[in-house]
């Protein structure tokens, strides 16, 4: 099979991959290489060297699929936005649960909100065009990327990011985002 079949695999076909893979990685062989050096060949990687760079990513990072599927159960209005959560906090170099989390937390996953805020941002006043925008802006003054709060948020934990976020408000609060951040 070439590359242009392969990239012309469907979601379905992804997701049964991945679970032979599952499956299957356990089950390595080992072959001996020359000069009596020993070379590992799982499963994962003969199907690896048939795919390219962007399918193997399709299977390996589910982060945005479990975001969206936590969304999705609950009825959650950021449903879909599960991508941009992910790009964002890798962009910004931020935990990719992080933002999600706080979303839930402030305003159930945008059920309850002003101004496409999700965050409650600058105490919910804070407007944006729509949720990429609220997500762009928050991501990046949360990895203390923004020069205006870089202070509050930037080379901080999680648990300080949140507390600095709302803790010192809410003392419970850095706890209970983390908590949110376990069920993604």
């Amino acid at each position: 099979m070439n590359n242009e079949k392969i990239n012309k695999i469907g979601s379905n076909t992804l997701v049964v991959l991945t679970l032979a893979v599952s499956v299957l990685m356990p089950f390595n062989t080992v072959l001996a290489a020359e000069n009596s050096v020993t070379k590992t060949t799982s499963f994962f990687a003969m199907i690896v060297n048939f795919l390219t760079p962007g399918a193997v990513a399709q299977i390996t990072d589910d982060r945005a699929a479990r975001l969206d599927a936590y969304f999705a159960k609950r009825n959650m209005p950021l449903e879909g936005y599960g991508a941009k959560f992910v790009e964002v906090a890798d962009k910004n170099g931020m935990d990719w649960k992080l933002l999600p989390a706080i979303a839930v937390r402030e305003s159930s996953g945008g059920k309850r909100l002003m101004n496409n805020n999700p965050f409650g941002w600058g105490s919910c006043k804070i407007k944006f065009a729509n949720f990429d925008e609220a997500i762009e802006e928050v991501g990046a003054n949360l990895s203390g990327n923004d020069p205006d709060t870089a202070k509050y948020y930037k080379d901080k934990t999680v648990f300080q990011v949140l507390w600095a976020y709302n803790g010192s408000v809410m003392p419970s609060y850095p706890k209970e985002v983390m908590n949110i951040m376990n069920m993604f």
